[in-house]
């Protein structure tokens, strides 16, 4: 077994895609109406084994977490081998980093969050 998707909640899909793909440069996997104004909607990083599915917030009890599905911590580690060029890339596009790049014993991090407000670490391991 593996772990194919994870769900991640999004005001709109078009939002999540515009974020995912657009500024984070993530592949859009799949994007398929469901009728209903549903849609499964898959984005992952280039060559990942494990994706997200963008879920459009449906009531106010759903559109309540949106963004603080990690209780307010970061619950979300996006790995590269390149962490300057990636954080450069990022910026460039957008993305919002709540510090500077710091070095930790564990490797090189910064925390962004996306447009919903989740919060993620930019994470290149030491080798």
């Amino acid at each position: 077994m593996k772990l194919a998707l994870l769900s991640i909640l999004v005001p709109d899909y078009d939002a999540g895609i515009a974020f995912f793909v657009d500024q984070l440069g993530f592949d859009l996997l799949e994007d398929t109406d469901l009728g209903g104004s549903k849609r499964w909607v898959r984005v992952a990083p280039a060559g990942a084994e494990t994706g997200f599915l963008l879920a459009k917030a449906v009531g106010a009890e759903q559109t309540a977490t949106i963004g603080n599905q990690g209780g307010g911590r970061v619950w979300l580690f996006l790995q590269t081998d390149d962490f300057a060029r990636d954080h450069a890339a990022m910026r460039a596009k957008g993305v919002t980093f709540e510090e500077a790049p710091r070095h930790e014993p564990y490797g090189q991090v910064a925390v962004f969050r996306d447009p919903f407000g989740n919060r993620w670490d930019l994470i290149e391991f030491k080798g």
